[in-house]
């Protein structure tokens, strides 16, 4: 039996995605292999790369003036990347820190040498909140914003984007890349690792503007020089071809349910429904702000912590897996990403109803 997975990543993907790779995955394109098999300098497999970023440019409305990269490494390859490809060691970046996702990636900026200036800084809400916009002074001389637009372990999103001027705005989209339609040329750089929305672990969608891509350090590993990776067509090393497959996959899968608008829209439904149920009940809550409440990760807590264990083994027994809260956090958590349909929302709500009446 297929469970409804709330894993926060890695997560549910689209089940029609999965059996079309089951059936391709001994005879891939004709070729007698799979294409865990295949070359990644084969003609197969450049094809495939090829038609995954002209599908990833649609279903994004993506500008032509960004590169797309796909790479090893994940997100937190990009901590590492981002300053060694904007900042020379000693200069500013400017930080907004919202969880523990934000503060990792200003941690390894600190790492690679600038100077970090935490422009907003949430922690003494317990990451529950989101700044004011107005409140966003960035430094005149910043080689660059970062922010972390959904924060997945305290499930805190943005409800806007910050106003970052003339200074190159950068954004770690991990999970809630295409959730819903963005105008992505707000930004100069986005990167995010694919294990929520766009596929499985092992592969980081970044973007980059094309006026950034050469102001490298010198002294910058080529694997993360972004410039060397755009001519190299995501090539240098051998990429996670598997990953890079599903992913194209996976966007033929959203542009089948109608494109962004429309899994946008589902989305927020999803979330308004759980949001609701929680709201409603004296035995559950949500310590977000609302304002800044997310749309992909929603975590709760019951009235009586000891009560946990039971309502996850419930939970378990009723096909509803992974909603135990991230350690740091504690309770519960519902990731709620494009392939989790309301159907599965509805058996969590559900279940919710009955613990509730047998435990409250």
């Amino acid at each position: 039996m297929r469970v409804h997975n709330f894993s926060a990543g890695p997560a549910q993907l689209p089940l029609p995605v999965l059996e079309r790779a089951a059936a391709e995955l001994t005879d891939w394109r004709g070729t007698g292999m799979s294409v865990l098999e295949d070359s990644h300098r084969g003609k197969d497999f450049i094809a495939c790369a090829a038609q995954a970023e002209a599908a990833f440019r649609r279903v994004a409305a993506l500008p032509d003036n960004y590169r797309v990269l796909f790479l090893a490494g994940g997100a937190t390859g990009q901590f590492s990347a981002v300053p060694a490809n904007l900042a020379a060691r000693g200069a500013t970046a400017a930080f907004i820190n919202t969880g523990q996702w934000s503060a990792k990636a200003a941690k390894e900026a600190k790492r690679q040498g600038l100077n970090v200036v935490t422009i907003a800084d949430e922690s003494a809400s317990h990451y529950t909140t989101t700044p004011d916009p107005a409140s966003l002074i960035i430094p005149a001389d910043a080689a660059y914003l970062h922010y972390t637009p959904n924060e997945t372990i305290g499930g805190v999103e943005f409800p806007y984007v910050p106003d970052a001027g003339d200074t190159p705005l950068v954004a770690d989209f991990s999970s809630t890349y295409l959730s819903r339609p963005v105008d992505f040329s707000r930004f100069g750089v986005v990167y995010g690792g694919a294990q929520k929305n766009l596929g499985p672990a092992g592969l980081a969608v970044v973007l980059v503007r094309d006026d950034l891509l050469d102001r490298a350090r010198p002294d910058v590993p080529a694997i993360w020089d972004w410039r060397t990776m755009v001519d190299k067509d995501s090539m240098l090393n051998t990429p996670p071809t598997f990953s890079v497959y599903l992913l194209g996959l996976i966007l033929e899968w959203m542009e089948e349910q109608g494109g962004l608008a429309t899994i946008g829209a589902a989305n927020e439904a999803k979330a308004r429904s759980l949001y609701e149920a929680i709201d409603a009940s004296d035995f559950y809550a949500n310590p977000v702000e609302p304002r800044s409440r997310s749309w992909m990760n929603i975590p709760f807590t019951l009235a009586d912590p000891a009560l946990d264990a039971d309502f996850l083994a419930g939970a378990a027994r009723e096909g509803l897996a992974n909603l135990k809260g991230h350690r740091s956090v504690g309770g519960m958590r519902a990731s709620l990403y494009n392939a989790m349909g309301a159907d599965g929302v509805a058996a969590l709500i559900d279940y919710m109803t009955e613990f509730e009446r047998v435990h409250g």
